[in-house]
Formats: structure tokens, sequence, C-alpha cells
């Protein structure tokens, strides 16, 4: 069964990497879109890691993990 992800990486206002991640997006999502939610995200400044603001967006990575159970 396939799975997937959006990992959106940002840098804090202290220059920190830090990444969230979101299970199951909406299937055929643009770039301009997931762009936007990150710059909303940076906007909003409701997020804090370690006392520091996210300041900038990075990039985003969809991540599509296939699993198979082994059954004995």
């Amino acid at each position: 069964m396939a799975e997937s992800k959006i990992q959106m990486n940002f840098k804090t206002s202290g220059n920190k990497k830090i990444s969230i991640s979101v299970d199951n997006p909406k299937e055929n999502l643009t770039s301009e879109e997931i762009k936007n939610v990150m710059d909303s995200i940076v906007t909003a400044n409701i997020f804090d890691y370690k006392g520091e603001s996210l300041a900038e967006v990075v990039n985003a990575k969809i991540i599509t993990t296939e699993t198979e159970e082994i059954t004995f």
C-alpha cells in the first residue's frame, strides 16, 4: 500500500532548519498551491520552535512510501 506526505521545509529566525509534514495530501497539488500555503504559514507566525519563528520557505517534497506487509 502506498502512502504519501508533503514535507515542507523552512528556516527559523535563528537560521535553523525545521520541517512540517502533512500526511495523505490531496492529489494533484500544484507547486504554486504548496508555496502559497507555506508562505501563509510563515506570514501567520503560528509556529514557534525553541523561541524562534518560521522566517523563510526553503522547499517542499512529496514523499511516497510503499509498504508491503510480510505474513508468516
